[in-house]
């Protein structure tokens, strides 16, 4: 049996993947839905990205989330084994310019794949690249936001392969736990697991179906924040670590300058500079320790995420949020936190969680390290916290958390 190695890749729009229906014009599988692919020709990582250029035309707008071990697939029919190489990019853009091996094309959420005829373990190819419990854990280098979008996925493939089986409800339910509880400091995460188990019925079908709802108005609500913050930020703007909130919020409004901390030690930040100066923003970045005194200089707008805000308006962010809040009071500048509002927590506790000492100190001597990724910043430091609503009083967040209270109770 001959063995040919292939790539196949999913392009991922918000929370929707493309999909590609196959031609007359190519050797194999005429007609079946499949992701972009192709022999993985010279190395798989090459491969991909011509595939990607060649059929879609949209190479300039992906980047690349992750790649996995080869998925083994055995066509007796066809006398091969495919090594099929499996990657999965983000997509900003959805304008597809299909070449000759496509007869059609469609944005759908993932679960479609089970109810198309595709090429041979499409969903198992997908499943490896897709997000689960642990990537949502270890996703070091996303805001809140996005993470919080990554469980609502992880949860709706779970559900939809459950429902497929005749699995219980139970084996979902756990799941839902578990992405709950990955990442305690984001209350976002959280929350939109809550609402998709609180106002689904109880089985897996109904729960993929509220959580493909889940999933496309999160993404919608995580724009909207972004589009009511965009009309407050003034000329020349500050921020700090990686916000995807905060990111579309100065794409869309465009300030003169932006200074962005590096946000040591991940230093996430950097990513954020380079994709402001890649849309021909001004864009500066900074050490941390010079927060202060930049915007002792000229900053009209600090502009930071919220990993959570907790019911008295406390923000829970990434550390050096306090610093920037303290600069913009001192120099009489506006302090933003923007979220959506599924970011609002019940509560006032905080879990301020502590990174790798070694990425501060990796030395022999006797050396303690502090290494908080997250502080808690008073609210009555911020002009305001805006959301998809708005900007919100103190009374609005009190409401929206007892809201965000009674969700967790699907659980009890």
């Amino acid at each position: 049996m001959d063995e040919r190695s292939v790539v196949t890749c999913f392009l991922r729009h918000g929370t929707e993947i493309l999909l590609v229906r196959r031609s007359d014009s190519v050797g194999t599988y005429a007609g079946r839905w499949g992701g972009v692919s192709g022999y993985a020709e010279g190395t798989p990582d090459d491969a991909a990205r011509w595939e990607i250029d060649e059929e879609t035309g949209l190479l300039e707008s992906t980047t690349l989330v992750r790649s996995t071990d080869p998925v083994a697939v055995v066509d007796d029919d066809h006398g091969v084994r495919w090594l099929v190489h499996p990657y999965l990019f983000d997509c900003e853009s959805t304008d597809v310019t299909p070449n000759e091996e496509l007869a059609d094309y469609e944005w759908v959420q993932p679960p479609a794949i089970l109810d198309r005829e595709t090429v041979p373990k499409l969903w198992e190819t997908y499943a490896a690249v897709a997000p689960t419990v642990d990537s949502v854990a270890a996703d070091t280098d996303h805001g809140a936001a996005y993470i919080s979008v990554r469980a609502l996925e992880a949860l709706r493939d779970r559900a939809a392969v459950a429902a497929q089986n005749g699995d219980g409800y139970e084996s979902v339910a756990d799941v839902a736990r578990r992405l709950r509880d990955a990442r305690p400091s984001m209350g976002v995460v959280s929350n939109r697991i809550n609402r998709v188990m609180a106002t689904a019925g109880p089985s897996a079908a109904a729960v993929r179906d509220r959580a493909i709802e889940g999933c496309r108005s999160a993404v919608d609500a995580d724009a909207g924040a972004a589009v009511e913050a965009s009309d407050l930020l003034g000329d020349r703007v500050l921020t700090l670590s990686r916000s995807g909130t905060v990111l579309d919020t100065l794409l869309t409004a465009t300030p003169e300058a932006v200074f962005v901390a590096e946000s040591r030690p991940t230093r996430e930040g950097v990513g954020v500079a380079e994709r402001l100066a890649d849309a021909g923003i001004d864009a500066t970045l900074c050490v941390d320790a010079a927060i202060g005194d930049v915007v002792s200089r000229d900053i009209d707008t600090v502009l930071v995420g919220a990993d959570s805000v907790l019911a008295d308006g406390t923000v829970v962010n990434k550390i050096g949020t306090r610093l920037a809040a303290l600069a913009a009071v001192d120099a009489d500048a506006d302090c933003y936190a923007v979220c959506a509002r599924d970011k609002i927590v019940p509560g006032t506790d905080v879990d301020t969680a502590v990174g790798s000492s070694d990425a501060v100190y990796d030395g022999e001597a006797d050396v303690s390290v502090y290494n908080p990724t997250f502080e808690a910043t008073p609210g009555g430091l911020f002009t305001a916290a805006v959301t998809e609503s708005g900007v919100l009083e103190t009374t609005d967040i009190e409401r929206v958390a007892a809201e965000h209270a009674d969700l967790a109770a699907w659980d009890d």
